[in-house]
């Protein structure tokens, strides 16, 4: 039986305040338990919310980098349920009306050139704070409860059920996560649970228009985990449904360990909670001019930079989605593009993605932890460009610059006697001298095989100590065996 995959993410996003949004508590991550919560975020007799207008301003640029409505009055609502970390017995957030309506994220599923694009529905984007968190290691079999996150300002983004499998739900939030941290209202530490992930899985025959029956699996904080956990929970639908079985809904949580998901509790609905406006809070308005203020801060957004950099740079639609992946990426390239000249904008773009990408992967290092300059890479750029040295001369330079070697590309190249060969009588004679002692090479190219005349310009490379220029080697040594 064929079977067809239904997918909506519901991902919160720490918002990057220092404060909470309804208290001036600090936000910062590592704190020891409970010294970061005040009177209003443990609901003490008496105490009023104060809405963190940053956070605020956090929604409207969301809103507008994905093409959303941004409400110019929304409403806070009081979420009702009991847990242990929910000192109020409720949680602030927003319900009939958010903040932000609607948007969409345009995503890249696949890999390299194969890669396609697919456009996500958003359905909304709320705010709200977060609740505290339940400990249960090193208590001695005892749980305890952290307050310090209770509080916490937190933009919940809910996707339409577009995504169709696992790749594609991981590609969502990626893009999702880069957009966030790239529009500067989210840091994206996964670790630190600034975003996480809840997905809504349901499997329904191929053809048929009414969704199936969702499970929610809750609080995935790494996009392999949020990969691994569909992937088990579709085949588990899938296995239940043939079987005969019906599927309930219910929230459920992935454990590593085993790669299995679990039901935790039957799904409440919205009437579950009990929603009403909170008395406390007056309406959010946002006028005009406020949206104004914040959209003449927003920087060029991803896909406007990518279009861009295809156009003036001449890059790949594929160079131009994996430049444009992080903020901070783009600006590395465009300064390296800026120093080394636009003509060498292609040039420049493989070293970002190739030699410096594989660098930092190896150290495990983003860009902003780059071992070279931008500066120091178009330099790099210009002396291979300008026959200096050669691209295999390059990438010792390129490894002495990472490795603090030297100030910039001339200082290396000078310090290691690496200067290209251009010497024409120099290289004369080291031809002559590959000519002469490879015969058979020699005779090889002269009987048409065009691949011998590359060990004769390996010859020549080898007794240059790769000083030679390949490219005149090349032309040299043609114009010596022509018949």
């Amino acid at each position: 039986m064929q079977w067809e995959v239904v997918i909506g993410l519901e991902t919160h996003a720490q918002l990057a305040t220092e404060s909470k949004i309804f208290s001036g508590a600090a936000t910062a991550f590592g704190a020891e338990p409970n010294i970061q919560a005040c009177g209003v975020d443990i609901a003490l007799p008496g105490v009023l919310p104060v809405l963190n207008r940053k956070a605020v301003e956090c929604a409207i640029r969301f809103g507008l980098a994905v093409g959303g409505e941004v409400a110019p009055r929304s409403v806070f609502a009081r979420k009702n349920y009991f847990y242990p970390d929910l000192p109020k017995g409720y949680q602030i957030s927003q319900f009939e009306e958010p903040v932000v309506s609607g948007g969409q994220l345009v995503i890249r599923v696949g890999q390299g050139a194969e890669a396609v694009e697919k456009t996500v529905r958003l359905t909304r984007a709320h705010l709200e704070e977060d609740a505290g968190k339940s400990l249960h290691e090193d208590f001695h079999g005892k749980s305890g409860i952290d307050l310090n996150r209770a509080g916490t300002p937190l933009l919940e983004i809910v996707s339409e059920p577009d995504m169709r499998s696992s790749q594609e739900a991981v590609a969502y939030a990626r893009a999702l996560h880069a957009l966030v941290r790239w529009i500067g209202i989210c840091d994206g530490n996964m670790q630190e649970g600034s975003f996480r992930c809840d997905a809504n899985v349901s499997v329904r025959r191929k053809g048929a228009e009414k969704l199936g029956t969702r499970r929610e699996i809750k609080n995935l904080n790494s996009f392999r985990f949020l990969q691994q956990a569909i992937d088990y929970e579709v085949q588990w639908q899938i296995g239940v449904l043939e079987d005969g079985g019906k599927i309930e809904q219910a929230t459920v949580l992935f454990n590593p360990d085993t790669g299995e998901t679990r039901a935790m509790r039957s799904k409440e609905d919205a009437h579950d909670y009990r929603y009403f406006p909170d008395p406390d809070l007056l309406p959010l308005v946002i006028d005009a001019a406020w949206k104004d203020q914040v959209r003449a801060e927003l920087p060029e957004l991803p896909d406007a930079m990518r279009a861009r950099f295809a156009r003036d740079y001449g890059l790949s639609a594929y160079d131009a989605a994996t430049l444009t992946a992080a903020l901070e990426l783009a600006r590395f390239y465009e300064s390296c593009v800026a120093a080394a000249g636009r003509e060498l904008a292609k040039p420049c773009a493989n070293w970002v993605m190739v030699d410096l990408a594989a660098r930092l992967n190896r150290a495990e290092l983003d860009i902003s932890h780059s071992p070279i300059t931008a500066q120091q890479l178009a330099g790099l750029v210009r002396r291979i460009a300008d026959g200096t040295i050669s691209n295999a001369m390059g990438k010792k330079v390129f490894d002495a610059l990472c490795n603090g070697e030297g100030a910039d590309a001339d200082a290396v190249i000078e310090a290691q006697g690496l200067r290209q060969m251009n010497d024409s009588g120099a290289l004369e004679a080291l031809v002559d001298a590959a000519i002469a002692g490879n015969p058979r090479s020699v005779e090889e190219y002269r009987a048409g095989k065009e691949k011998a005349i590359q060990a004769l310009v390996g010859q020549v490379m080898k007794a240059s100590k790769g000083k030679a220029n390949p490219q005149q080697v090349n032309e040299l040594l043609r114009a010596r065996l022509k018949p």
